[in-house]
């Protein structure tokens, strides 16, 4: 048969759309043509298909003119990950494999000169996809791919080493023998188990600081995003390092969903398979680098974040548009990147972790060391925060300089499993009663579950007007009273709990 059809997968985001490779061979001047909005570096699988099927000792056909068709044809396709598949389609069209035997799989794989599978980027991603659309198939990866989309529970993924080992499984039926079956170089993949590493930071290496810890402990029991201001050296990345050592532990939707993303950056590690993600990028980032951005559109270090904690330190040194950027993902938890021809939308759940000086020279209201920085270079400095930013950050904490003779002599804190015990209880309590952390109650699920009783409702009032704080800013405050009426295993907020929250709205005041 001149025609075969083999399926593959084109990544647009978290969607994974179906491409037919179709494959034609006829008589006429030998050629190899490639079509169907293919970029560069899909255009240059002619050369590499043509050189592993030869190396393979498999027979190319030379005297044909070879057309492929990567259908639909306005659906970008980019990365090696068609070079499988457009190898099966020409052996299929050359009569050396059976095509009905290819209907119930679906391939990727870039291949090398010699013919050997090489790993390509967002497998999980297309097993993901394929699971969450009841589509019943089995996928054909190489090793590394095929053990990031096992972890989808219910996938049928198979691990092929070199394009000979797929192919001794699609012989035509008088060439094929039981013996084929068995290699090596072909095998079912399984999930791996869930990291159970324990080499996280320990938050009892952080000498004193006990508001900066309590902050940490409210921030991680209901979800919050927490700010620390402070003169250089006081702790705070220590403190954010150690944050993610208090979340919970993630669920399998939390963790397929967050490998996903890491997946589509070609960032995935087994060795972190269930854990958290932090990302913690350099203050130069741009916006694009930040929330995503590109053609094709690829996720930026929120999503890479998703579920996990995204730590911005120096963060007034971020540039004003990429600080701008996070404003909308921190309110929907999701980005949409918009395009001319496409828009892809990654999910953005992080909890934001930030860390900054309070002036220019970092001594601002330090005990330690006097600022020398004027009134006009603290405000322009302050200012770099715009004030919708700083409202939508729930936890605003100064964490101060300890004294040499405290940092040596003070002993050992809580430690990380102790403080996250309490958290946990906690993030359990809020789950029980509203099915959600604290900071995603909205509406008017803010008043029926946060259960004011009458005296913090009157402070809270009295409070919000004084200080002159938006709904906004009301109703995160009232979020965080709650958590803190959890940690302590409250059923109502009370007005010591709104007491304390009141502490925790910003010590910076914006300029401009």
């Amino acid at each position: 048969m001149s025609l075969s059809l083999v399926q593959s997968r084109a990544l647009l985001g978290l969607e994974a759309a179906s491409v037919t490779v179709e494959v034609h061979l006829a008589n006429g001047l030998p050629s190899f043509t490639l079509v169907g909005l293919a970029e560069t570096e899909v255009k240059e699988a002619r050369e590499r298909v043509r050189s592993a099927i030869q190396n393979s000792g498999l027979e190319f056909p030379h005297n044909k003119r070879i057309t492929v068709n990567l259908a639909p044809a306005d659906l970008p396709k980019d990365s090696g990950r068609f070079d499988l598949p457009i190898a099966l389609g020409i052996l299929a069209a050359s009569g050396q494999i059976d095509t009905a035997r290819l209907a119930e799989h679906e391939f990727a794989g870039e291949l090398s000169l010699s013919g050997e599978l090489r790993p390509v980027r967002g497998a999980l991603a297309m097993a993901l996809a394929l699971h969450q659309g009841g589509v019943s198939t089995r996928l054909v990866l190489p090793p590394g791919s095929a053990e990031e989309a096992a972890l989808v529970p219910e996938a049928q993924v198979y691990r092929a080493h070199h394009l000979l080992d797929v192919v001794q499984q699609f012989l035509p039926q008088g060439a094929r023998n039981d013996t084929t079956d068995a290699g090596e170089g072909w095998s079912r993949a399984a999930a791996a188990p869930p990291c159970t590493s324990t080499d996280l930071l320990d938050l009892a290496d952080v000498k004193g600081q006990a508001g900066a810890k309590r902050a940490l402990e409210i921030a991680a029991a209901g979800g919050h995003s927490l700010l620390l201001s402070g003169p250089p050296g006081s702790g705070k990345s220590m403190l954010a390092q150690r944050f993610a050592g208090l979340l919970p532990p993630m669920s399998t939707s939390e963790a397929l969903h967050s490998a996903a993303i890491a997946s589509l950056g070609g960032q995935f590690s087994l060795a972190r398979w269930g854990q958290r993600p932090t990302r913690s990028p350099h203050h130069s980032a741009s916006a694009v680098a930040l929330v995503g951005g590109g053609s094709p559109p690829r996720p930026g270090e929120i999503s890479m974040a998703h579920h996990g904690v995204l730590f911005l330190d120096e963060l007034a040194e971020f540039p004003r548009a990429a600080l701008e950027a996070l404003r909308e993902p921190l309110e929907t938890h999701h980005i949409t990147i918009a395009r001319a021809a496409r828009r892809a939308e990654f999910p953005a759940h992080f909890q934001l972790v930030a860390a900054m000086n309070p002036c220019p020279c970092g001594y601002l209201g330090s005990a330690q060391r006097a600022c020398r920085c004027t009134p006009d270079q603290v405000a322009r400095y302050q200012g770099r925060l715009s004030g919708p930013l700083l409202d939508r950050i729930d936890l605003h904490v100064t964490v101060a300089a300890l004294p040499a003779g405290e940092l040596l002599q003070a002993p050992a804190g809580e430690s990380t499993q102790l403080v996250r015990a309490r958290c946990l209880a906690a993030h359990e309590r809020a789950l029980a009663r509203q099915g959600k952390p604290n900071q995603a109650l909205a509406g008017a699920e803010i008043d029926t579950h946060t259960l004011l009783d009458a005296a913090a409702l009157k402070f809270l009032n009295t409070a919000a007007v004084r200080l002159g704080w938006s709904a906004r800013g009301t109703h995160r405050t009232l979020k965080v009273a709650r958590t803190i009426a959890d940690l302590a295993g409250a059923s109502c907020t009370g007005l010591e709990h709104v007491a304390e929250a009141l502490q925790y709205r910003p010590a910076l005041q914006p300029h401009g």
